[in-house]
């Protein structure tokens, strides 16, 4: 037979949910829990990206291989500046992020995060499970794709503006949230099986200007989810 459990206060009062004399239970949450594994960021800065960025030209790449653990995209944020050269009036930044799959063989080109142990949020944690190269960033051109499959439409994609004269060279503002899935308001977050990841591409911009972007990855990597 099912078995009824009431949680107790300090007191030995029963905690209530919606009662009156605020007998309430106090949740303290806490982190996913990652066994020997753990919990990671890393920020990726781009080059000065060259003018006339071609459509869909990819930016950011982030592949997750391991066949027996899952990685959890929780927060990716967002900056970019004019850098040298301010564009002229036209298309705003279109920039997307989209899912991958069959994710054979990694991206080249721009610059690959240095894993080596690193982007730990705590000491004792884990070494990240993510392969040397494949987490990589633009520096003045798109990167090359590598082997996957792109879902068909993005998971996000946001508009900037394209800034035409100083003294405001900004398109998106410093730690701008791109993407963020917590799961505590009932949303299911983001995981990543075997040879999935996500890409992050400029759809289109207005093709003079010239300008740099930084994106920050916060990431969890679990052995069950």
């Amino acid at each position: 037979m099912p078995t009824s459990i009431i949680p107790q206060g300090s007191s030995g009062a029963s905690v209530e949910v919606g009662g009156t004399t605020f007998a309430a239970l106090n949740v303290s949450p806490k982190p996913l829990d990652h066994g020997w594994f753990g919990h990671y960021s890393v920020g990726l800065s781009s080059g000065v990206m060259a003018a006339a960025l071609g459509a869909n030209t990819e930016l950011v790449q982030f592949r997750w291989t391991d066949a027996s653990r899952y990685c959890v995209i929780r927060k990716i944020r967002l900056s970019a500046s004019v850098s040298t050269t301010f564009f002229a009036a036209g298309v705003p930044w279109q920039v997307a992020m989209v899912k991958c799959h069959t994710w054979t063989a990694a991206g080249s080109g721009g610059t690959a995060a240095a894993i080596l142990g690193g982007y730990k949020k705590r000491k004792n944690m884990g070494a990240s499970l993510v392969l040397a190269g494949d987490i990589r960033v633009a520096s003045t051109a798109g990167l090359t794709a590598g082997t996957k499959v792109l879902d068909g439409a993005p998971m996000q994609a946001i508009v900037a503006p394209c800034p035409t004269a100083a003294p405001n060279g900004t398109m998106v503002e410093p730690d701008t949230v791109f993407w963020q899935s917590e799961g505590h308001d009932g949303e299911h977050r983001l995981v990543l099986h075997q040879n999935e990841g996500f890409v992050m591409r400029n759809v289109a911009i207005q093709a003079l200007g010239v300008w740099q972007f930084r994106v920050q990855i916060d990431w969890s990597e679990l052995p069950r989810y």
